[in-house]
């Protein structure tokens, strides 16, 4: 199965107002009762799940119709994946400050220098630059801080049986992650994890860089070469394997991610070149016959871009930019232009970083 995002991964990154102070006050006032975590138990849609995977795999029936039947339905998981109330403006500038932020720029430097030889030669292998890669590990896991608390099992399991039916595409979410739990429950058994014990995101993204179980299946490498994929605990595996993900989905070395761009006048022709969103679909030559001011290297790009707006909340002016083929590769990790971006600064200013480090001149102990 060709994965088609790794979904919270951080498109499950929810993009949140800042809380008013009489929000805060009433929520201290009136704190919500947890509702406690159940077991799916032996639902019908459960058992067959259970019954069909395991004769497709050759699987001892009884035993997964009992570790799924004993899966925990998690209330949280079913809050945390719902997308954000309708209305709620987006902060691209709050957003970006999450991450474009001193520790964990600082944390990157190190890992970059820890991993540089795995990731040079990720980037020579694959064509995906350095920065990306770093980009991508410190948005996911804050370079292997925060990989998820949560049982991939219950969670997966809480998804695929009892979807939230709020959420505005429940069926098309709830089929996905009942394939995801099928991968994963193949990928603990290919690698002799304990489904019942590893623990990963509230959408059930694992590791280092947060591959759903489908993603770490389809597109993990074994690049540490110990002769198995291991993206929980080797960096080497997780940094070839952001970069082998990336260039299946048709990262072209040496061409950039975005340009600059002014919008046109006219509110017809502005409407109509960010319809597309993400999806490269103007030429420099389109975007000058609508009115557009690409940038002077936006001229010289050859191929088609998209015309991509980011709110910076209601009332500061948005940000505008035209995004490549290859910004459209990294919105292929998670389906967010929020998150391409900041992978894309991060990687730039862990980048900056280092080089400023090197041409700081030493201190004399």
């Amino acid at each position: 199965m060709k994965s088609r995002l790794l979904p919270l991964i951080a498109g499950l990154l929810v993009l949140v107002s800042p809380v008013t102070h009489a929000a805060k006050k009433a929520t201290k006032r009136a704190p919500a009762k947890a509702e406690a975590p159940q077991p799916l138990g032996p639902r019908a849609e459960v058992l067959a799940f259970a019954d069909d995977l395991a004769a497709a795999q050759g699987w001892d029936a009884a035993t997964l119709r009992e570790q799924l039947t004993e899966a925990l339905d998690l209330p949280r998981v079913k809050q945390l994946i719902l997308p954000a109330a309708v209305g709620t403006a987006k902060d691209w500038s709050a957003y970006r400050d999450r991450f474009i932020e001193p520790r964990r720029l600082e944390a990157g430097a190190a890992f970059w220098a820890e991993h540089e030889a795995a990731l040079t030669r990720a980037e020579n292998q694959y064509g995906v630059p350095a920065e990306i890669v770093v980009g991508i590990v410190g948005v996911e896991t804050f370079y292997g801080r925060i990989m998820g608390g949560f049982k991939v099992l219950d969670a997966l399991a809480t998804l695929a049986f009892d979807f939230p039916a709020a959420h505005p595409r429940a069926a098309d979410r709830q089929a996905f992650f009942r394939k995801e739990l099928a991968e994963f429950l193949k990928l603990s058994r290919e690698n002799g994890l304990d489904a019942a014990a590893v623990r990963g995101s509230y959408a059930g993204a694992l590791g280092l860089p947060q591959f759903m179980p489908g993603s770490w299946r389809q597109h993990a490498v074994d690049f540490d070469g110990d002769g198995h994929i291991d993206l929980m605990s080797s960096p080497g595996d997780a940094i070839g394997s952001v970069a082998h993900y990336l260039s299946q989905y048709g990262w072209k070395p040496g061409m950039a991610t975005h340009y600059s761009v002014r919008l046109p006048h006219d509110q017809a022709e502005r409407a109509r070149l960010l319809a597309p969103d993400i999806k490269p679909t103007f030429t420099a030559a389109d975007l000058l016959a609508a009115g557009a001011l690409p940038s002077e290297a936006a001229r010289e790009h050859v191929g088609a871009m998209a015309v991509i707006e980011l709110q910076n909340g209601p009332k500061k002016p948005t940000t505008v930019l035209l995004g490549t083929e290859n910004f459209w590769v990294v919105t292929r990790y998670n389906w967010s232009a929020y998150y391409a971006l900041a992978v894309i600064e991060l990687g730039q200013a862990v980048k900056a970083r280092r080089l400023h480090q090197a041409r700081a001149p030493s201190v004399p102990g």
